[in-house]
């Protein structure tokens, strides 16, 4: 019987323990983004023009010209700053398939190009992994820490982490098509009858990305040349593709409401992040 009872008394130390780590790790991932957070908004400005004129579609490739009428309506404000809510699946391993469920908030300004990512991953039964995947004010940040207190990468940086960070705010801006406009200062080139390349700079940071569009006009695929991939421990860069369907009218605009993101390695394509949006809320210029 005493055995039982020292037992039973270890567990329950055991259960306290892990609920007091829980609750920690939350009160300081809640912290530490809110810091990101304010930091984020600080960098803000306000998109000019505030509405979107097709006279600035003049001189544009013919797929970026039907992509955006079929994307946006005239007069269509431009958008400042959109909330998005995702869900979806993660693949945690490097080379094999060990996809994870995972839920996460993305806070995104169009000007200066930013966003936060704070996403969960769920590992286990109450073990999550919480991630923060950010661009802000120029630095790239990758953060993921177990229950968010133990740490497994922290990339900060105004390099190539910042570069592979603007990647995706660029590739995403699906999600947010005004900032695609060329009044956004997002030039662009002829590629093909689907496809052209656009041009983004903030700061020291020039991108080149292929943008592809379907049957209906709209972004089937984004394309980088090369993007920084971990590989054991290591910044590799590798060539990289976000596709996105499921188009849906949300704020006036026609926007993808899924997606899946790869590394397209010289063993094929490699999908890591598939998921959905399961809300979507914009604020506007003024």
């Amino acid at each position: 019987m005493a055995v039982l009872k020292w037992t039973g008394i270890v567990i329950g130390l055991l259960v306290v323990a892990g609920v007091a780590l829980v609750w920690l790790g939350n009160l300081r991932w809640a912290a530490a983004t809110r810091d990101l957070q304010a930091r984020l908004e600080a960098s803000r400005s306000s998109p000019q023009p505030a509405r979107y004129s097709s006279r600035e579609l003049e001189g544009l490739p013919a797929p970026v010209q039907r992509y955006f009428r079929s994307a946006l309506t005239e007069g269509q404000p431009i958008v400042a700053a959109a909330d998005v809510v995702h869900t979806g699946t993660f693949n945690m391993s490097e080379s094999g398939e060990q996809w994870l469920p995972f839920s996460s908030h993305q806070r995104v300004i169009t000007r200066r190009p930013g966003f936060l990512w704070d996403g969960r991953v769920a590992m286990l039964p109450g073990v999550a992994v919480r991630v923060h995947d950010a661009y802000i004010a120029g630095e790239g940040i990758l953060h993921p820490a177990i229950l968010g207190l133990f740490t497994l990468i922290d990339l900060r940086g105004t390099g190539d982490v910042a570069q592979g960070e603007l990647m995706r705010f660029f590739a995403e801006a699906a999600w947010y098509p005004t900032a695609l406009l060329p009044s956004q200062g997002v030039k662009w080139e002829p590629v093909g009858d689907s496809s052209a390349r656009a041009t983004l700079r903030d700061g020291a940071i020039v991108l080149t990305m292929t943008f592809s569009f379907d049957a209906n006009g709209m972004i089937e695929a984004v394309r980088a040349e090369a993007r920084g991939r971990m590989v054991s421990g290591k910044v590799v860069p590798t060539p990289w593709e976000g596709r996105w369907s499921n188009v849906q009218r949300h704020g006036g605009m026609r926007v993808p409401m899924t997606g899946e993101v790869a590394w397209l390695t010289r063993e094929g394509r490699k999908p890591y992040w598939r998921g959905t949006i399961a809300s979507l809320d914009y604020e506007f210029a003024k």
